[in-house]
C-alpha cells in the first residue's frame, strides 16, 4: 500500500497525540502518592508508588505479543483499542473503592497501554526509514507535552476538588473519547510482509535474530537501556516524594516541578532526533552525559531553582529515547521491528518501572526522619549512576546494525 506525503505527517500528528495519552496516563499517579495513601488507607507511601509499577509491569510484560500483534495486523485498529482500553482504567482507577481494586484498575491501564510502542514504533519507522530519527523525535514531542502537562493538571485538579480522584476520571474519561476519532481520522494500514527476513540478511526464519552472537548483542543492550529507564523513572518518583517531604511542596508545586523534567524534550526531542540521522552513538552518549551531570548537582540547588535544572535534566535525558529507538528499528528489518521492540520494551519496562516501588520503599525505610534532605542525596546519585551504565548499550546497537546490513531504503521527506 502506498502512503502520500499527507498520510504519513498524519501518521505522525495522531502518534504523537496517542503518545502524549500513553506517558499521561504513567506519569498522572505521581504528584497524588499521599493524598491516594491517605484516601485509600493505604499503610504506607511504597503501596501507592507500587500502583505505578504494577501499571507499568502490565504495561511493558505484554510488549513482545504486542509485536507480534503490530508485525501481523492493522496497527490503526490497534493502536486505538490500546488507547480506549488504557483511559478505560483510569476511569475504573477513579470508581476504585478499595486497594485491591485500585490495583486491578492499573492492571488493565497497563495493558492497554502495551499496544503504543510496538505498534506506534514500527508504523512511523515504516513510513521513514531513511530520517528516522527526525520522524521519532517528532512523535516524541507528544510523549514531551503529556509528560509536562499532566503532572501539573492532576495537580491542580486535586487541589482544587479536594480528591485524587476528579483528574483520574478526566483523564480516563478523554482517552476512551479521543481513541474512535484517532481511529477515524488515521490513514488505514496493512501488515507487513510475514517473511521475518529479507533472504540477502540471511536465514533467519521466523527468529529476529540469525545468529546467537546477534541475541547476545540486542539483550545487552536492552538491558544496558533498562538501567537508563530504572534511572529515569525512579528520578520522577524520587522528586515527587523529596519535594513533599524534604521541602514542602504542596502537590500542586510539585506537580509543576516534576513537569519540568519533560517540558524542554518537546524542544530537545526533534532536535537530537534530526542530529542523530548524522551519527547514532555520539549524539547518545553526549545526551546520557550532560543528563547524569544535572541529576548530580540537582539536589543541592535552592528551591528556586530546581524548576530550571530538573527541566536541563529532562531536556537531554529524554531526547536519547528517540535516538536509541531510531537505532534499533534501523537495525532490523520492518517485518521484525514490532516484536524486536517489544522485546527491548519489555526488559527496558519491566526493571525500569520497578524503581516507583523500590524508591517508595526506600523512603519509607527512612523512618522518622523523611524530611531530612540528605538521604536523598545518596538516591539521587544511585539513580544517576543507573543512567550513566546504560552507555555501555551502545557499542551493543552499532554491533547489531553492522552485522545485520540492512540495505538502505530511499529517503522520505518530512513536510511538518
Amino acid at each position: 500500500m502506498a502512503f502520500t506525503d499527507a498520510d504519513k505527517n498524519r501518521v505522525l500528528w495522531l502518534s504523537g497525540i496517542l503518545h502524549a495519552f500513553t506517558h499521561a496516563y504513567q506519569i498522572a499517579l505521581i504528584p497524588l502518592y499521599i493524598l491516594m495513601r491517605d484516601g485509600l488507607r493505604l499503610s504506607g507511601v511504597e503501596e501507592a508508588t507500587l500502583l505505578v509499577t504494577v501499571m507499568a509491569t502490565a504495561y511493558y510484560l505484554p510488549s513482545y505479543p504486542m509485536g507480534v500483534l503490530a508485525d501481523r495486523h492493522s496497527r490503526r485498529f490497534l493502536l486505538a483499542v490500546g488507547l480506549a482500553v488504557n483511559g478505560l482504567g483510569f476511569v475504573g482507577l477513579a470508581w476504585a473503592p478499595t486497594y485491591p481494586w485500585a490495583l486491578a484498575a492499573v492492571l488493565l491501564a497497563g495493558l492497554g497501554g502495551s499496544v503504543y510502542h510496538p505498534a506506534a514504533t514500527a508504523w512511523a519507522a515504516r513510513m521513514f526509514p531513511v530520517n528516522t530519527g527526525r520522524a521519532l523525535g517528532l512523535v516524541a514531542v507528544g510523549a514531551s507535552v503529556g509528560f509536562f502537562i499532566t503532572p501539573i493538571y492532576v495537580g491542580w485538579r486535586a487541589a482544587t476538588t479536594g480528591s485524587w480522584r476528579a483528574p483520574v476520571l478526566e483523564l480516563g474519561l478523554a482517552g476512551m473519547v479521543f481513541a474512535p476519532v484517532f481511529y477515524w481520522l488515521a490513514p488505514a494500514d496493512h501488515a507487513p510482509p510475514r517473511t521475518a527476513r529479507p533472504a540477502s540478511l540471511g536465514a533467519g526464519g521466523g527468529s529476529l535474530f540469525p545468529t546467537g552472537a546477534l541475541w547476545a548483542f540486542f539483550l545487552a543492550a536492552a538491558f544496558c537501556f533498562a538501567l537508563r529507564d530504572f534511572g529515569g523513572s525512579g528520578v520522577a518518583s524520587l522528586s515527587s516524594l523529596f519535594l513533599q517531604n524534604a521541602h514542602g511542596f504542596s502537590p500542586k508545586a510539585t506537580g509543576v516541578i516534576v513537569g519540568a523534567i519533560f517540558l524542554a524534550s518537546a524542544l530537545s526531542n526533534p532536535l537530537f532526533g534530526r542530529w542523530s540521522d548524522r551519527g547514532r552513538i555520539g549524539c547518545a552518549t553526549g545526551l546520557l552525559l550532560a543528563a547524569v551531570t544535572m541529576l548530580a548537582v540537582f539536589p543541592f540547588v535552592p528551591k528556586g531553582a530546581m524548576f530550571l535544572v530538573l527541566m536541563t535534566y529532562g531536556f537531554f535525558l529524554l531526547a536519547t529515547y528517540p535516538v536509541v529507538e531510531a537505532a534499533v528499528m534501523e537495525a532490523v528489518p520492518d517485518a521484525v521491528r514490532g516484536r524486536v521492540f517489544g522485546v527491548f520494551g519489555t526488559l527496558g519496562g519491566l526493571l525500569g518501572n520497578l524503581a516507583h516501588w523500590v524508591v517508595g520503599a526506600l523512603v519509607r525505610q527512612l523512618g522518622p526522619a523523611p524530611h531530612e534532605p540528605r538521604p536523598y542525596h545518596y538516591m539521587f546519585w544511585g539513580l544517576g549512576l543507573c543512567i550513566l551504565c546504560s552507555l555501555i548499550g551502545l557499542p551493543f546497537l552499532h554491533a547489531i546494525r553492522r552485522r545485520e546490513a540492512v540495505p538502505p531504503a530511499r529517503p522520505q521527506p518530512i513536510a511538518v
